[in-house]
């Protein structure tokens, strides 16, 4: 596939606050089916589970939002505005296309290397293709951002008659070699270009893709493989994941945000706390330890591959989070998970804290100060979401909270960039 990242945003390298002992990560990855990674969804009243916004909801409900949360032109600020002249435009597929990043780049955060290595990522598309013979057998397929072909060549174990591999980089030379190498090239056609560019022989049965970025959003292929959809995919024609849901939680940070953050305050004796307010605005994608979390963890959006639109990708949804233990909030997170709801038996792959680390990680956004919340006290907000005006691979990030407990009142409308 190609890559979710033409470069990681910012993120840590080592761990954080508390150690991973008994009580941290758990479960298998969630790639063998069942739920997915929320780790424990929130419950209204009556038990159950409060209804999410289907691809980010009516789009004139959602455009008031937006215009709130993320009004054209704004700058972002957490405390207070910083000027981003420069994004990461053109960076994506001139970075890409170098082969050397496949190697390299697994110590910087992306690449394919750290892809194929991701076993909770690999798995989980290897079991929902390669266990379900019955929907590829005899079928044409098409592979979006192929990038070194394994997806590829899942299928054509699972009986697939024809697989187009479309790659719009340079990765394209080696994904040939490969796909030759292990004797698939009479079956695969890899097609190097632009999705939306490049003309395929006929309409496809299936659509498989690793679309998802971090935030799920971010530098993600999702507008391409809704191209392929409209353009491509024949009536009754099924997708690979076909189902998305973004949660949301806090944790508690302390030791990770003083040292890296709040070191910006004084550095020697000088006050550079200017680099303070840039990095905040900045979402740190990282592995936030289970021990962490400190609320219920919240589905906020769901996204339904079939069905979804390009402006359905805005979005500003709202969240409740419930303190689950006595402790300080510093950082709102989130993640997702994606599932394949067409296999005889659904496989889900999480990249929550509960489970196994995946290279997405999680996307974490540092509030403008720390909450003091006791258990069963609760944190309202809005996330919202939208492509940067600039540069669409860039988001534009929003996060508003509201909080009133025994220790104060606070409420704040927070904005990220996430480049």
């Amino acid at each position: 596939m190609a890559s979710t990242g033409g470069r990681a945003p910012a993120s840590r390298s080592s761990g954080s606050s508390g150690q991973l002992g008994s009580g941290g990560r758990r479960g298998d990855g969630n790639i063998g089916g069942g739920g997915g990674g929320g780790g424990g969804a929130a419950m209204d009243a009556s038990g159950s589970a409060p209804p999410l916004e289907v691809n980010g909801g009516p789009p004139s409900k959602t455009a008031a939002k937006l215009s709130k949360m993320l009004p054209e032109g704004c700058s972002p600020g957490v405390i207070g505005e910083c000027d981003y002249d420069s994004t990461s435009a053109d960076y994506y597929f001139n970075s890409y296309a170098h082969f050397g990043m496949y190697v390299a780049w697994v110590g910087r955060g992306g690449g394919s290397e750290q892809m194929l290595k991701d076993r909770t990522r690999t798995l989980a598309y290897m079991r929902a293709i390669m266990e379900n013979p019955h929907l590829f057998a005899g079928k044409t397929v098409l592979d979006v951002g192929c990038g070194t072909g394994v997806l590829s060549m899942f299928a054509c174990k699972a009986g697939a008659k024809k697989v187009y591999a479309v790659e719009c980089s340079k990765i394209v030379d080696q994904a040939r070699e490969i796909v030759k190498r292990n004797h698939y090239d009479d079956v695969i056609e890899i097609i190097e270009g632009k999705m939306e560019e490049v003309p395929l022989p006929e309409p496809v049965d299936i659509i498989i893709s690793e679309w998802m970025g971090y935030f799920l959003f971010y530098e993600s292929m999702l507008d391409s493989v809704l191209y392929a959809r409209d353009k491509w995919l024949t009536p009754g024609g099924l997708i690979f994941p076909d189902k998305a849901t973004l949660y949301v939680c806090a944790i508690e940070d302390a030791v990770y945000k003083k040292d890296k953050i709040d070191f910006w305050e004084n550095v020697y004796g000088f006050d550079m706390s200017c680099i303070k307010n840039l990095a905040l605005t900045e979402p740190l994608v990282d592995e936030v330890d289970a021990e962490q979390v400190m609320s219920d963890i919240v589905p906020v959006l769901q996204v339904d591959v079939a069905t979804v639109t390009k402006e359905q990708l805005c979005f500003a949804v709202p969240f409740t989070l419930t303190a689950a233990r006595t402790d300080f909030v510093h950082a709102i997170v989130s993640f997702f998970d994606v599932s394949f709801t067409h296999c005889h038996k659904p496989v889900v792959l999480s990249t929550g804290p509960y489970t196994h680390a995946t290279h997405w990680k999680q996307t974490v956004l540092y509030l403008d100060r720390a909450l003091a919340m006791d258990v069963g006290e609760t944190m309202s907000g809005t996330l919202a979401c939208r492509p940067n005006a600039k540069n669409p691979r860039d988001l534009d990030v929003a996060a508003s909270y509201t909080f009133s407990g025994r220790n104060g009142t606070f409420s704040n409308l927070l904005r990220y960039r996430l480049r």
